[in-house]
């Protein structure tokens, strides 16, 4: 094999394959890096039997042929390299690597012993590369780490027609994305539970402007995959992934909230008065939100040793009339940042119905508007100290 290529493009390229890389591969081989070449261009692809990739990016093939390298490796010097074509030419035995006066020389891995690609499925329909990263963002926050309880992990992907939903719970606070797209039919019906983690990395490395066709395999028939496929800055991008396991429990119910108590405050003022009263937040104690009339008040504490408080101008509403349900609200700290940072907007609207009920988060556009229905974040307030 041999080939010539930009140096941008190649590195662009193998960045991108070597993001599915695992970091402990369950077999040597895994760790490679797949490089074909023929008429149509170059191929990159990386397989841990979970999730592929595969980008196929322009170049100059002089002789055809495939090679396994190591991926990590070869991620590492593609960005090193000087902003100069690069010559890449590899046998049974060895690949070669030229840019400038710089030459790499690597070992080759055995193509024949690398598992085959899962084939994408048919696609089901297509969404703006920035809609779908911005939609994701603000969901997979939402999604658990603890990998024993896997269901808990993943992004529940809803399709009714041409509203695709983003659904994700850590049973402690649930965000819900919903937004139209493009299906394939109008009569479009499915759903899937993707890893949160893949879905967050695919998202954000997707081109930017490019449009992303979704694939949304039968998990009745076959392997239960989804497949995301992307073209742009001079490359086409495929990913793949196999879908989790398990019942998703039903939690749209509890967005539902009727609120007697509303309050609405500047996203930025709230975000940085947070993060400075946490800074005395003892571990696993809630930051304390006093509700007043006309503002809000922060205060958290480190037992005896420390204390912070401090007052943020807010619109609060008593819907209910009468004595308000409730005048303190408990906080997870990092729960409440992550939540306003996924709203996105520069105001930010809290229901609440009582104490130690779920409290809804709502981003707001401006002071007088109403609150944004297509994203919802759902905390868990915690219990208050007496």
């Amino acid at each position: 094999m041999k080939i010539r290529l930009e140096r941008d493009a190649m590195a662009e390229a193998v960045a991108w394959a070597a993001r599915s890389l695992p970091s402990r591969p369950s077999v040597p081989i895994l760790a490679g890096l797949l490089i074909k070449a023929d008429a149509n261009g170059v191929t990159m692809s990386s397989f841990d039997y979970e999730t592929s990739a595969q980008v196929q990016v322009t170049a100059h093939v002089v002789d055809e042929g495939e090679v396994l390298v190591s991926g990590r490796l070869l991620a590492d010097i593609a960005k090193s390299l000087p902003a100069k074509p690069v010559e890449f030419t590899a046998d049974a035995s060895r690949a070669e690597l030229v840019c400038g006066s710089a030459r790499f020389t690597l070992q080759t891995l055995p193509v024949e012993d690398y598992p085959e690609l899962p084939e994408m499925p048919s696609a089901t329909g297509e969404i703006g590369s920035g809609d779908f990263a911005q939609a994701i963002s603000q969901v997979v926050v939402a999604a658990g780490r603890d990998e024993l309880l896997p269901v808990f992990t993943g992004v529940r992907v809803e399709i009714e027609g041409e509203r695709i939903s983003l659904l994700a719970t850590d049973r402690y606070r649930m965000a819900l994305k919903e937004l139209v797209w493009k299906p394939g039919s109008t009569s479009t019906r499915g759903a899937a539970l993707v890893p949160a983690r893949v879905l967050s990395e695919a998202a954000r490395s997707m081109a930017s402007g490019e449009v992303i066709s979704v694939a949304l395999s039968n998990p009745d028939v076959g392997e239960g995959l989804i497949g995301l496929e992307g073209h742009g800055n001079g490359a086409s991008r495929q990913l793949t992934t196999r879908l989790l396991g398990g019942e998703f429990p039903k939690v749209r119910h509890i967005m539902d909230i009727q609120p007697t108590l509303t309050v609405r405050c500047r996203t930025d003022e709230l975000v940085a008065s947070v993060k400075r009263v946490a800074l005395v937040a003892e571990r696993n104690s809630p930051l304390r939100m006093l509700i007043g009339d006309d503002q809000i008040a922060l205060e958290a504490a480190s037992g005896e040793q420390a204390q912070a408080s401090e007052a943020v101008a807010a619109e609060v509403t008593n819907i209910a009339g009468g004595e308000p349900a409730l005048s303190a609200a408990g906080f997870n700290p990092h729960y409440l940042v992550d939540a306003l940072g996924a709203v996105g907007t520069p105001w930010v609207h809290f229901s609440f119905t009582a104490a130690g009920k779920p409290c809804l988060v709502q981003g707001v556009n401006d002071a007088d508007a109403e609150p944004d229905t297509d994203y919802k974040h759902v905390i868990m307030l915690m219990r208050l100290p007496s």
